[in-house]
């Protein structure tokens, strides 16, 4: 019995080193296995944007400073305001209503092919931008769109080019930031115990208190989170905004636009690298923050 274990323990001993060489063959395999991925990234984005800011930091004809700087002055800064303030609108309102939305249709139990139809709705709302998008709105709130012909029929004045407003391009934006709002917010509302409501009206709580103490301090980090996600994706919209407004409007994928097609002013297209610079550093930092928010709310999902 003794004389078969210590050749057991010989035959293991023996075997450890091919096997420890196998798993440092198979490590090594599996990152060859990401070389493809780190390519793309390298290529489609680093490379992209360290010639941004490389032509970020010249200096433009007729100015004393770089463009990144230059690009926080006078109007250039006001295109800024304007998507920022765009962004924010639309963040708040379309995460307070994507919120209120998941709240219901996390508490959906009959039928029970409703919720898995509002899912797929808002799956393809989402992702529902653009030119078709565009189109469709204008087809509706348009000057000549069929919904402002029964407003003013109604005897309610619809104000000229209201589409492409600043409240036409926030009701525009709502249509996917909401369901947008609604897909981040159902895992967390869903993460909400049902033994912690009954706790908290076994120590005598009322629904008030259950809300206060234990389901807004859950779903706060989800819900900000979300309304960041909602900020970038506004920020960064292009298509939608350029067919709605013909290119006229102020914001900041619009300028870049300008700045950088053939016919924009002489010496001036350092400014659209400049904008895209700090459009890059905007989004890196809502991104940031966004993916620490969702680090925390994911703690209640374990």
């Amino acid at each position: 019995m003794l004389t078969s274990t210590v050749a057991a323990d010989t035959v293991a001993a023996d075997e450890a080193p091919p096997r420890q060489r196998r798993a440092r063959g198979g490590g090594l395999t599996s990152w060859l296995g990401l070389v493809p991925f780190f390519a793309f990234i390298g290529l489609f984005l680093v490379w992209p944007a360290v010639a941004v800011f490389t032509r970020a930091f010249e200096q433009t004809e007729g100015a004393d400073v770089p463009a990144m700087r230059e690009a926080m002055t006078g109007q250039y800064r006001d295109y800024f305001v304007d998507s920022l303030k765009l962004s924010a609108v639309t963040a708040v309102i379309g995460g307070v209503i994507g919120t209120l939305l998941a709240l219901v249709v996390g508490r959906l139990q009959r039928p029970r092919w409703l919720r898995s139809a509002v899912a797929a709705f808002a799956g393809v709302a989402a992702n529902m931008g653009g030119i078709i998008l565009a189109f469709a709105f204008i087809a509706a709130l348009g000057t000549q769109g069929l919904l402002t012909k029964a407003i003013t029929s109604a005897g309610i004045d619809v104000p000229p080019q209201f589409i492409a407003s600043f409240w036409g391009l926030v009701i525009v934006y709502l249509y996917f930031q909401i369901p947008l709002m609604l897909l981040v917010m159902l895992p967390a509302v869903d993460g909400l115990k049902p033994e912690w409501r009954e706790a908290a009206a076994n120590l005598g709580g009322t629904a008030m208190t259950y809300w206060r103490r234990v389901g807004i301090p859950v779903l706060a980090p989800a819900a900000l989170g979300g309304m960041l996600l909602l900020f970038a994706n506004a920020f960064a919209a292009y298509a939608t905004a350029f067919a709605l407004t013909t290119g006229s409007s102020n914001l900041v994928p619009l300028q870049i636009r300008f700045y950088l097609q053939g016919n924009a002013i002489t010496g001036k297209q350092g400014l659209g690298y400049a904008l895209a610079a700090w459009m890059i550093l905007i989004m890196l930092a809502t991104m940031g923050a966004y993916l620490l928010l969702r680090r925390r709310a994911e703690r209640w999902r374990r």
